[in-house]
């Protein structure tokens, strides 16, 4: 290659953050002002128009559903069928970063947390990655970066509870970190016992930084409402159903004892078993509007879940 032609192209990489390792920079949240929760909006810029879906299927029994193809699955975006552009069901590596609850309501509750942050952390496979943030008091720690790893750092048996809930901006250090990652399947799996007393950052904006970076939120609820059934609603727990359902993925109710265990079991099963589909909108129109998203399939009796939209880009000219 001729001298000035590389030197080039060195300029260009340089000027080009993200170009030489292949992925695209995750843009800014777009907006901060606060709204109420009925209100709320997940935003998510894309770099290309190509929108991509992680989806699970189960079955009445809510065993997970193998051997689809891309013809039973129909792809609808405000209610217009969507080209769909690739299809695959393989195994891919996730990364996953668990919240851990340490505020002081949590001080009973702790040793289940963190027996079943270890059992997460058996269950992972080659490739899997795994990071650990504990939220209380007035500050998110990290504890634990990402790692192949099946033992849980040692520090995580250490913590105490105390303090307040600064539950959101453990949200927001989380998605921070997965939208670095190159995995496709990104999760936060948050172990939490009650509303936010002490974020700086509000729910819209957590919610939108998780859509932003393509995450799925599971939500292990340590209420007393879900673990005492009682029919009182408490915010926190609207929280984490909204959370894990505009994301696509899924709110424990019930986890107390060993349930708690098998959520965690749970999420890690349903991460080596989604579809994944992408497809390019039709609607080119760069307008900064909120597009639904629904997945249908062909076949009866079956259960399919995903995240239920995004907002498209909005041009600045």
């Amino acid at each position: 290659m001729p001298l000035r032609l590389a030197f080039l192209l060195l300029v260009v990489l340089s000027l080009t953050p993200g170009l030489a390792t292949g992925r695209a920079l995750q843009p800014e949240a777009q907006e901060r002002q606060r709204k109420p929760l009925d209100q709320a909006r997940e935003i998510v810029s894309l770099d290309t128009n190509l929108v991509v879906l992680n989806v699970t299927v189960t079955d009445r029994k809510e065993n997970y559903v193998a051997g689809l193809k891309a013809d039973d699955f129909s792809v609808f975006e405000d209610g217009v069928l969507q080209p769909i552009s690739s299809f695959s069901f393989d195994e891919m590596p996730f990364a996953a970063v668990i919240l851990v609850d340490t505020s002081a309501s949590m001080a009973p509750k702790l040793s289940l947390a963190r027996a079943a942050c270890a059992r997460f952390a058996e269950g992972i496979r080659v490739g899997d990655v795994v990071a650990i943030y504990s939220f209380g008091g007035t500050r998110v720690r990290r504890i634990q970066d990402f790692t192949e790893s099946r033992d849980v750092h040692p520090l995580l048996w250490e913590i105490g509870a105390e303090g307040e809930t600064p539950l959101y901006d453990s949200i927001v250090e989380a998605a921070k970190a997965l939208s670095q990652r190159s995995e496709r399947r990104r999760a936060i799996l948050i172990i939490s016992d009650g509303a936010d007393t002490r974020s700086r950052a509000s729910f819209e904006e957590a919610m939108q930084k998780v859509v932003a970076a393509g995450i799925a939120v599971y939500a292990v609820d340590l209420s007393d409402s879900a673990l005492y059934r009682r029919s009182v609603r408490e915010r926190g727990s609207e929280m984490l159903k909204a959370l894990a359902s505009r994301t696509g993925g899924r709110h424990f109710l019930t986890p107390g004892g060993s349930k708690l265990r098998e959520a965690f079991e749970q999420t890690v099963e349903e991460l080596r078993n989604q579809y994944t589909i992408t497809y390019e909108p039709l609607n080119e129109r760069q307008d900064g509007r909120w597009r639904v998203i629904e997945v249908k399939l062909k076949q009866a009796g079956l259960n399919v879940r995903t995240r239920q939209g995004y907002y498209a880009r909005k041009s600045h000219k």
